[in-house]
């Protein structure tokens, strides 16, 4: 069976222009409908004085759209923007061709992207919600595009069957298994700070080379390619910083413009790792002429899961990816005044990663304090306990076999210490 193909179409309205060039953003959805195997074979941006309530588009519009999807087998439409259920099923009827919306289509890919038992259920919980207002066959088209692989074994087959009391009890019922993935995921973090391992979760833009950075970091192999929501189910390792402190580094779905709201929704369960990490690296593609609007989508996005711009000032590094590509130093000097304190680094050579993890270190020990501690041989446990958990800058041994150790060690493990083996307590 050939590709797929789609028509993009992106609308712009005069009197409320999209927050970023309209050329940019009909290149974002192409790449979006790229992203789960569609070849487009029209792309173009469509300025509008008034929206139609019935259809979106005009007369003139619809009829050239279906004058064009006329000359191609089984095309599928793409509206970079929101439709209502009405307006898409005029649009498919003005057109004779299947049409989605933005909403549709990430929720298309995160169906291809899940992989694991939670995924799965959180993107047919975002599909479920979603459809609760329009009951049609949504995923067929593209399903018969891709050979039938579409996302959870066919949502779309199975809408046409459900009524709405049917529907709804779906939605509870995953609910109730998502309660569960909550559970779990809440004791994991629980037993993450009893071992008082602090927790660094990836964020950033779409494609900005989250995971090509995790896997730089940690050496990992997580899926990377160049491409929109290349991974999306959560992935978590063991990092091990310069001053031998130990961390678990997640990375985390990519997120993009006007993410819909039932993806935040459903998918809060995993984000909550990023809500609950000590430290968010914020991954920049240095290289893009849009990077301050990726930056600016990122944090309302961080907004929308309850993170302050108080909070975020506090524990958010910048690492600009791709410094690789970057030709304009124009843009280097505007993003080092910007954020300062960021870090430049290309996770594809390996340069400026050593920085990185310097300053990834410095930040979560950025409250520590330097202390000398004599440990006896008998406090052997509290000597294994501070080299797991401080930064020893010196070492040494008296005749008696008594250590003497000189520590950096942050002011929640230092008391820590202290309420373990309070007759270690020193003169600071």
């Amino acid at each position: 069976m050939g590709v797929g193909v789609a028509f993009v179409v992106h609308p712009e309205l005069r009197h409320s222009p999209s927050t970023r060039p309209a050329e940019q953003m009909l290149a974002e959805a192409a790449l979006l409908a790229e992203a789960i195997g569609l070849h487009v074979g029209h792309a173009e941006t469509i300025n509008l004085t008034t929206v139609r309530a019935g259809s979106f588009f005009g007369k003139g519009v619809t009829e050239r759209l279906a004058e064009l999807a006329s000359s191609y087998d089984d095309p599928v439409v793409i509206v970079n923007t929101a439709l209502s259920p009405v307006q898409q099923r005029n649009l498919e009827m003005a057109i004779a061709a299947k049409v989605i919306d933005r909403t549709q289509l990430i929720l298309e890919i995160f169906g291809a992207r899940a992989q694991t038992h939670a995924g799965r259920l959180q993107v047919e919980l975002a599909a479920l919600s979603f459809q609760r207002s329009r009951l049609v066959r949504s995923w067929t088209h593209l399903e018969r595009q891709r050979g039938g692989g579409g996302f959870l074994g066919g949502p779309g087959e199975r809408q046409i069957e459900l009524d709405r009391r049917m529907l709804m009890r779906r939605v509870a019922q995953i609910k109730l298994e998502l309660k569960d993935v909550v559970r779990t995921r809440s004791l994991q973090r629980r037993n993450r700070v009893r071992g008082e391992t602090p927790t660094i979760a990836l964020i950033g833009y779409t494609n900005a080379g989250k995971s090509t950075l995790f896997n730089r970091l940690t050496g990992a192999a997580v899926l990377s390619k160049d491409m929109l929501f290349a991974t999306l189910d959560p992935t978590m390792r063991e990092l091990v910083l310069p001053s031998g402190r130990h961390a678990i580094l997640a990375d985390t779905v990519g997120f993009i413009s006007q993410l819909p709201t039932e993806l935040v929704e459903a998918f809060k369960s995993t984000l909550e790792e990023v809500v609950h990490a000590d430290l968010l690296i914020h991954v920049h593609d240095a290289a893009s002429e849009f990077v301050s609007e990726d930056a600016d989508d990122v944090t309302l996005v961080l907004q929308e899961l309850g993170l302050d711009e108080a909070r975020q000032q506090q524990s958010v590094l910048h690492i600009f990816n791709k410094t690789d590509l970057l030709t304009d130093d124009d843009q280097r000097v505007s993003l080092g005044k910007k954020y300062v304190g960021g870090v430049f680094a290309s996770a594809q050579d390996g340069s400026g990663i050593a920085d990185a993890l310097e300053a990834v270190d410095r930040h979560l020990g950025r409250d520590a304090v330097q202390t000398i501690l004599q440990i006896s041989p008998e406090d052997g446990a509290a000597r294994a306990w501070l080299y797991a958990h401080a930064h020893i800058r010196d070492s040494r041994f008296d005749d008696a076999g008594c250590e003497s150790l000189t520590v950096s060690i942050s002011l929640a493990d230092h008391a820590r210490f202290l309420a373990r083996w309070p007759h270690l307590d020193q003169p600071m």
